[in-house]
């Protein structure tokens, strides 16, 4: 199957044209016109979800478990033109891309079935005493309910699984929320002949045709009129913490505030206590490269500073990480923007006088290699600018003087998406100190690991305290995701007609 993009937008089952026209800008292969997304298109898209949501809202749980996964079956119909697009406009590598897919269509099925088991309602009941003195007590059930349509913002750095079909929308769509989706413009052709998979799944199973929108490309008034706009009952986002920042302030300024999930960003810190470095400095220090390079650094998981004790086994660390990063070839970053922000990153640390450069490298263009820097505990605790997220290979080691200095530094920490700590059998009283305060600063906290990877279950959290997202009690990734577009209801002496499955089972 070649695809070639239309170039239009899917407004609640029709593709439109726009006014005016904008390009991509693909790492290979040909360039496509897109149709830019106008204030008219949101509102025409935003309006046909509130309509949809009168039918898909009070769909059963398997009429929108099977609109899941015929989304899934729709995409995988594609799979050859997806990943070629994919690879065009982003560079990521084909493996890459089949394995992100594979992620797609696997969360679309797994919160089917999530939703035909029926847990996530939370379903609770208190029977009626009439004889309870001094006053007798009505009949109480509780449910979770779906909020309305909400906004999704694809993401630079997953065309597939934080895009058009990814988490946020497969949680809205298994909540029974009709979504519109403001596409990304570093990969709107990916993003078409997703939306076209969503719509022949629309088709096929006969669900409102305004369940589903995607709006390409606009001013910024296209993305600040979708959050703005008064159907929309919440926003999920992945993305900058400059972007994300300011369409939160938009939600919280509307004169019906709602809530907006965004997940900005992290440096996910890793600790590695003494005895672990003393064991396995190599291959610690490989580990890291490998992490840290994976994708060219452009994960939001990317392990971007590494806590060491001073001595001999950091100094070890430090030498097999420089020689691993030095193996590693220039890499395709997603789009010139963030290749531009990637060197910018570099400058601001290499014209620092808190940090030493340990590995310093050149990129140009759209290609970015490894750069490697050292500062010590007090240097970085002194200098806030240290531990903001450069998203790229740029990795920075922290050296302490001891392992009390260790746990200060750690306290020291914004919010993450993940902490990690490295040890051994004789690191337990120093990780079982470390431990309370990594909790606190991220949504996940591996031991022995590193965070690149994030697994698509029931346990997983991504997400933690700002800036890593804007609501420390939620997650973009696994089933309690879908929590974040349900809200609980009360039903007061209920009487049995109007007890729908959700009640019963």
């Amino acid at each position: 199957m070649v695809f070639v993009p239309t170039g239009k937008h899917l407004v609640a089952g029709e593709w439109l044209d726009g006014e005016s026209t904008f390009q991509s800008s693909p790492a290979h292969g040909p360039s496509h016109s897109f149709a830019a997304g106008t204030v008219e298109h949101v509102n025409r898209a935003c309006e046909a979800a509130e309509d949809a949501f009168w039918t898909y809202g009070y769909s059963t749980r398997a009429e929108r478990a099977a609109f899941l996964r015929a989304i899934a079956e729709e995409i995988e119909a594609r799979a050859e033109a997806i990943t070629e697009i994919g690879s065009q406009e982003t560079g990521l590598p084909e493996a890459r891309l089949q394995g992100e897919r594979g992620r797609t269509t696997g969360q679309l099925r797994l919160f089917a079935d999530h939703i035909e088991k029926g847990e996530y309602l939370d379903r609770r009941f208190d029977q009626a005493l009439p004889d309870r003195q001094p006053a007798p007590r009505p009949e109480i059930r509780l449910l979770q309910r779906p909020i309305g349509p909400v906004a999704v913002f694809g993401a630079s750095n997953f065309p597939l699984a934080f895009s058009t079909a990814g988490g946020d929308t497969a949680a809205a769509l298994a909540a029974g929320c009709p979504v519109v989706v403001k596409g990304h413009s570093a990969h709107p052709g990916t993003g078409e002949i997703i939306a076209q998979a969503i719509d022949a799944a629309i088709r096929r199973t006969g669900v409102h045709p305004g369940v589903f929108s995607l709006i390409q490309g606009g001013s910024r008034d296209v993305g600040h009129g979708l959050v703005k706009h008064p159907r929309i009952k919440a926003v999920g986002f992945t993305g900058s913490l400059g972007g994300g920042r300011a369409l939160f302030d938009l939600c919280a300024a509307r004169p019906e505030p709602i809530p907006f999930f965004g997940e900005l960003g992290s440096v996910n810190p890793m600790f590695l206590l003494p005895e672990a470095l003393k064991a396995r400095a190599e291959t610690l220090g490989q580990g890291w490269a490998g992490s840290l390079t994976m994708g060219a650094g452009q994960f939001c998981t990317n392990p971007g500073i590494a806590v060491v004790v001073k001595g001999s086994d950091a100094d070890r660390f430090t030498a097999a990480t420089v020689e691993a990063l030095g193996k590693v070839a220039p890499q395709t970053m997603l789009t010139d923007g963030i290749a531009k922000a990637y060197r910018d990153g570099q400058e601001r640390f290499s014209t620092r006088n808190t940090v030493k450069a340990l590995l310093t490298t050149e990129s140009s263009d759209r290609k970015a290699s490894p750069n490697l820097y050292e500062t010590t505990g007090e240097q970085f605790l002194a200098d806030h600018a240290l531990g903001e997220e450069v998203f790229g290979p740029l990795g920075l080691v922290v050296r302490v003087d001891t392992l009390d200095e260790m746990e200060n530094l750690a306290r020291g920490f914004e919010g993450q998406l993940t902490t990690t700590i490295h040890m051994d059998g004789g690191d337990l009283d120093a990780a079982r100190r470390l431990l309370p305060v990594l909790e606190r600063k991220a949504g996940r906290v591996l031991v022995n690991g590193f965070p690149t990877g994030v697994e698509v279950v029931d346990s997983m959290v991504h997400g933690g305290p700002y800036p890593a997202s804007t609501n420390f009690g939620a997650t973009s990734v696994g089933t309690m995701s879908i929590r974040r577009f349900l809200r609980p209801v009360s039903y007061q002496n209920l009487p049995e007609g109007l007890l729908s499955e959700n009640f019963l089972g």
